[in-house]
C-alpha cells in the first residue's frame, strides 16, 4: 500500500516542479513596463505596439548569437518599417557582464531598448537568449524561436532571419 502512495506523490511532485507553459504561437503577450535605454523613458506593453506588429529580441552583450542576429534585425527593421513593424529589444540575463547602454548604442538602426528586462523575460519564459518573438498589433503572439536543427552550411542568425521574414510576410498579407 505504501509504494502506490509514494508513486502518486513523486508523480504529484514531478508536476508540480514543472516550469509553466511557455508563452507560444496563438497566445496573447503579457503585459509589461520598462525603461528605454536609448531615450530614458517610460515604456509600457502593448501600449508601444500602437497596432503594429514587433519583433521581441531578448539579448545580452555577452551572448554571440545575440551579436549574430543584430545586423538581420537592422536589416528587418529597414525591410519593414514602411509597413510598420517595429523592433523592440530586451536586455535580459545580463549578469553584470556588459554594459548594454554602451552595447546599444553601436546598433544602428531604430529600435526600442529595454533595460533591465529580466523580469519581462521571466513573464515571457525566456530560458535562454537570444529570445526571439514577433507579435501582431494586437499583442499575439505571431512566432516564437524554437530549437534550431540547422542545414548544412547556414548559420543560426539566417534561419532566423527568414523564419522572422516569412511571419512577418503572412501578418501583412
Amino acid at each position: 500500500m505504501i509504494r502506490p502512495i509514494r508513486a502518486l506523490l513523486f508523480i504529484t511532485v514531478l508536476i508540480l516542479a514543472l516550469p509553466g507553459q511557455a508563452i507560444d504561437k496563438g497566445d496573447q503577450a503579457p503585459s509589461w513596463s520598462g525603461v528605454d535605454l536609448i531615450s530614458d523613458s517610460p515604456v509600457s506593453f502593448p501600449a508601444v505596439l500602437d497596432q503594429r506588429p514587433a519583433v521581441l529580441i531578448f539579448w545580452a552583450t555577452w551572448c554571440p548569437y545575440c551579436k549574430a542576429f543584430m545586423p538581420y534585425a537592422a536589416d528587418i527593421q529597414k525591410d519593414y518599417a514602411d509597413r510598420g513593424v517595429q523592433i523592440i529589444t530586451f536586455n535580459a540575463k545580463e549578469r553584470g557582464r556588459g554594459d548594454p547602454r554602451a552595447y546599444v548604442a553601436t546598433l544602428d538602426f531604430p529600435h526600442v531598448a529595454i533595460a533591465d528586462a529580466d523580469a519581462i523575460a521571466a513573464q515571457y519564459d525566456v530560458e535562454f537568449i537570444p529570445g526571439l518573438l514577433v507579435v501582431t498589433g494586437h499583442a499575439s503572439v505571431a512566432y516564437r524561436r524554437g530549437w534550431t536543427d540547422l542545414p548544412a552550411g547556414e548559420t543560426v542568425a539566417q534561419q532566423w532571419d527568414r523564419e522572422v521574414r516569412a511571419t512577418l510576410d503572412d501578418l501583412l498579407r
